[in-house]
């Protein structure tokens, strides 16, 4: 049983990680892995109408990512929003923590803000005496192990092209080789899950069983679960998820016919589960000893997964959120 952090560890030189996208969103290359015979292809993600059916059906996540980090005016401390409350009040992450004690107050922009609450996981409810203009002030949250500060390109790379609902602190990055052109091709639908930082917050407990994910916001629209449910009734193709994000609100749904709703989702998948409604993933590459390689571990088996990771850096394929994809069939 695959139940321990070691058990999800693999070496990755760190030229491997694409600290910039590639010129066009279209270029990436796609690791292609068909799970029942572990034959693995090299290919392009412009290559994908390759292997997607005419009666399959691609479902992706239309969340926008806010530009959510935020520095005071000495640059000493970065703060980032995760939790909207209302338009007065956020939940953050903060560092250093010692300079955001209860009560503090710290300029941001061209707002005061105070630490009104400090939460058990350390995270802080802080209130805002206006509104904060986020498109002003606000940076494009990229990932720190890209070890550089956002760009204005990040603005627009740093979003899926079908980016629509404003909430995410993380990209869907499964969603960003799309192409408007591209995504026309496929029969989809959007869901809506706003990634916050369980994404990419390390694990910390080597027994998994002792790790707890955050909650995450999602959205089904009535129209979507129609679609699904006339989708999952017929079973004549595939259900092919972009992206991790995905792939855990569907399978966060109980059995049954799906109905439209607001809720959030914690579910943490790993070995041993078993899928109940994704037949096929899309997704990038991920961190050593993250929750994500550990849910497509579960999808594909972790000895198989471990050993295509080993392949790609072979290969010299570029990892994390801007990196290549791998189509998990």
């Amino acid at each position: 049983m695959s139940s321990f952090l070691s058990d999800y560890q693999y070496e990755l030189p760190p030229e491997l990680v694409a600290s910039y996208p590639l010129g066009r969103r279209e270029s990436s290359r796609m690791l292609v892995l068909h799970r029942k015979s572990g034959q693995i292809e090299h290919r392009l993600f412009r290559d994908l109408s390759d292997y997607i059916r005419p009666d399959d059906l691609l479902v992706l996540n239309n969340s926008k990512v806010i530009p959510a980090r935020l520095y005071d005016v000495s640059e000493k401390i970065e703060v980032l929003l995760i939790e909207k409350r209302d338009e007065f009040h956020w939940i953050a992450m903060v560092k250093p923590g010692r300079k955001m004690r209860l009560g503090n107050k710290v300029l941001l922009g061209d707002a005061e803000i105070t630490v009104k609450e400090i939460l058990p996981d350390g995270t802080r409810l802080l209130s805002f005496d206006h509104p904060l203009d986020l498109d002003r002030w606000g940076q494009m949250p990229i990932p720190p192990y890209l070890k550089r500060s956002a760009t204005e390109d990040d603005k627009i790379r740093y979003q899926t092209v079908f980016a629509r609902k404003l909430g995410s602190v993380a990209a869907p990055t499964a969603g960003l080789h799309f192409t408007e052109e591209i995504l026309k091709q496929f029969h989809h639908a959007f869901i809506t899950l706003h990634v916050g930082p369980g994404t990419f917050l390390p694990v910390k407990n080597d027994n998994l069983a002792d790790h707890q994910m955050h909650h995450e916001n999602y959205q089904i629209e009535d129209p979507v679960a129609e679609k699904l449910n006339q989708f999952l009734e017929s079973k004549q193709g595939r259900l092919v998820a972009v992206g991790t994000t995905t792939t855990r609100v569907l399978e966060s749904l109980p059995p049954g016919k799906i109905v439209p709703e607001n809720s959030a989702t914690s579910i943490f998948i790993r070995p041993p589960y078993e899928f109940q409604k994704v037949d096929a993933l899309l997704t990038n590459f991920h961190l050593p000893g993250s929750t994500l390689l550990m849910l497509i571990s579960a999808f594909a088996g972790r000895e198989k997964i471990l050993e295509v990771y080993r392949k790609a850096v072979e290969e010299k394929y570029r990892f994390f959120s801007y990196g290549d994809c791998m189509l998990i069939l």
